[in-house]
């Protein structure tokens, strides 16, 4: 792994985990599902446009086709929708902390359903993830947290693991702006089908409102996705993957920074246990 792809692994792993704190400031002025259909609308223009102004075109091959789809639907729709309506009941800090977990579920899900071989150290690594996730849940449901809100969170990680196993497919074949884009369409159509039928649009105007759209809009929205599809197809999704294990750590800071959520030993324990979870099961797989 190059200097480029750290870097490149590090910004990622930063823009994606500041997401849930700009997330939980959107949803406090406005509707969560109208508001990430019209981020995606508006990211995903700005991505086709970008990708047209860089020579690339709609021409994608079947398999790049079958995984837009499926990341704009499982990722954009499933995962972020249900991350966006669980910010009204729990903290940025939480949700990032789930989400994060999804390289777990990915490994998991090979293991059990696929039937993939995983070393020790990859078993070791599932259950020190379960652990830290049980550390934390555990900790804020009797703090109160909403159980709701809480489930949210787990059905759109598992919604997320679906989407990264299709990265593969999307990665290859070049036109990745375009995929970028195309995908948050997809999202976005499906995002606003929904909140039509179930949201009332309320808006609470405001300075915070606007500057965390525009941030969402553009940094984790559009290049954060950018750099994750050229990281994966740089050095594949499995060595990609491995700069999850620091977003619970910057999603924690963040939050804590921007937004004041305060952090309890258990909470700051089963960040540390899960971040060296998802560590080991990556290193596992690279070492197999």
């Amino acid at each position: 792994m190059n200097l480029r792809a750290i870097l490149m692994g590090l910004a990622f792993a930063l823009m994606w985990s500041s997401a849930f704190t700009s997330a939980r400031v959107i949803v406090a002025y406005a509707p969560p599902l109208a508001s990430l259909s019209l981020r995606f609308l508006v990211s995903g223009i700005l991505g086709v446009l970008i990708a047209l102004a860089l020579g690339q075109t709609f021409k994608l091959t079947r398999a790049q086709w079958q995984a837009t789809v499926i990341f704009g639907i499982c990722q954009n729709a499933l995962y972020l929708g249900l991350n966006f309506m669980a910010m009204q009941w729990v903290e940025a800090s939480l949700a990032s902390i789930i989400a994060s977990t999804m390289p777990l579920m990915v490994a998991f899900a090979g293991w059990i359903v696929f039937r993939d071989r995983l070393p020790r150290l990859g078993v070791a690594g599932l259950v020190l993830g379960v652990l830290g996730v049980g550390l934390i849940t555990g900790a804020r449901l009797e703090a109160g947290v909403d159980p709701l809100g809480l489930m949210l969170c787990l059905l759109g990680a598992a919604a997320l693991t679906v989407a990264t196993l299709s990265v593969r497919g999307a990665s290859s074949g070049g036109n990745v702006m375009m995929i970028v884009g195309l995908q948050m369409l997809v999202g976005a159509a499906c995002l606003a089908v929904v909140s039509a039928a179930i949201e009332p649009v309320e808006v609470q105007m405001s300075w915070q409102l606007v500057v965390a759209f525009l941030y969402t809009t553009l940094v984790p929205g559009l290049a954060a996705t950018w750099v994750w599809f050229t990281l994966v197809g740089m050095i594949g999704p499995v060595k990609a993957a491995t700069f999850h294990f620091l977003n619970p750590f910057f999603g924690v800071a963040i939050a804590a920074a921007l937004l004041g959520e305060k952090l309890g030993a258990l909470d700051v324990v089963g960040v540390v246990v899960i971040a060296a979870g998802i560590l080991a099961v990556q290193l596992s797989k690279q070492k197999t």
